[in-house]
């Protein structure tokens, strides 16, 4: 495991822009690295990337200087366990909405004595190859790994409070397709109330001291994120490629 680079600079209040991705091709991972963008998380939600490809993807992120984070589709330990296994220095868990899956979030990804995340020679120790011992490694990943629980609903909303006294939570990244769903908005998050809702959201992360992170369609959004204490910023793989072949075909007239 490699210093979580995204990791550090959220520590020191700096944002972090970057990519969700349902595509299992490496390549698509290393043209997104050399292309400057600070994360690439592997969509193993509304994707078909099996665990089997995700270390291939990993290291294709090592490669072009990319930090390699994941989405992951049930808080299944044994599940978030191959991703991090494999080299991923992040998770994000989709629709958190309560403390108890919460703290079974943390007690995946971690190991003891923080957490209850199993331990083997695997691709992210160096197989025990490397510098590290057992005991060096266990605490070293366990201080570099990027623990974020994705708000998407109502019931995570009626909860926020206590979500966020659970220790081990980096951060909190609000849906906000699947959070207007949940509210009745069933064509997208435009609505003010979801606005509203979501404003309040990202207020009360930053006062509790956590990161607050959301989607941004375009550079002028993140930045208006940015500038409101929202650090994490993601867009999607295909949005990304929308937005730039929208300004490049302006050349066509």
């Amino acid at each position: 495991m490699k210093q979580n680079i995204v990791k550090t600079r959220l520590k020191n209040n700096q944002p972090v822009l970057g990519v969700l991705s349902n595509s299992n091709d490496p390549t698509v991972a290393e043209l997104c690295g050399y292309s400057g963008l600070d994360f690439y998380m592997i969509d193993g939600e509304h994707s078909s990337v099996t665990t089997s490809e995700v270390q291939n993807i990993v290291r294709a992120c090592e490669l072009s200087g990319i930090t390699a984070l994941a989405r992951v589709r049930s808080n299944d330990p044994k599940l978030i366990l191959q991703f991090l296994d494999a080299g991923v220095m992040g998770i994000m868990m989709p629709a958190i909405s309560t403390v108890a899956e919460a703290e079974a979030l943390v007690q995946a990804v971690y190991y003891p004595p923080v957490g209850a995340r199993g331990f083997a020679p695997v691709r992210a120790n160096d197989y025990l190859l490397g510098s590290m011992n057992q005991g060096e490694f266990v605490a070293f990943a366990n201080e570099q790994v990027l623990v974020l629980a994705q708000i998407e609903d109502k019931e995570a909303i009626d909860n926020l409070d206590d979500l966020l006294t659970v220790e081990g939570i980096d951060g909190f990244v609000i849906g906000p397709r699947d959070l207007a769903m949940s509210m009745g908005y069933y064509d997208g998050p435009g609505h003010d109330e979801v606005k509203r809702t979501i404003a309040g959201v990202v207020e009360k992360i930053r006062k509790a001291g956590r990161i607050a992170g959301t989607t941004a369609a375009t550079g002028d959004q993140a930045r208006a994120l940015i500038d409101r204490g929202v650090l994490f910023c993601l867009n999607s793989f295909a949005g990304l490629l929308k937005t730039a072949s929208t300004d490049f075909m302006k050349g066509r007239g």
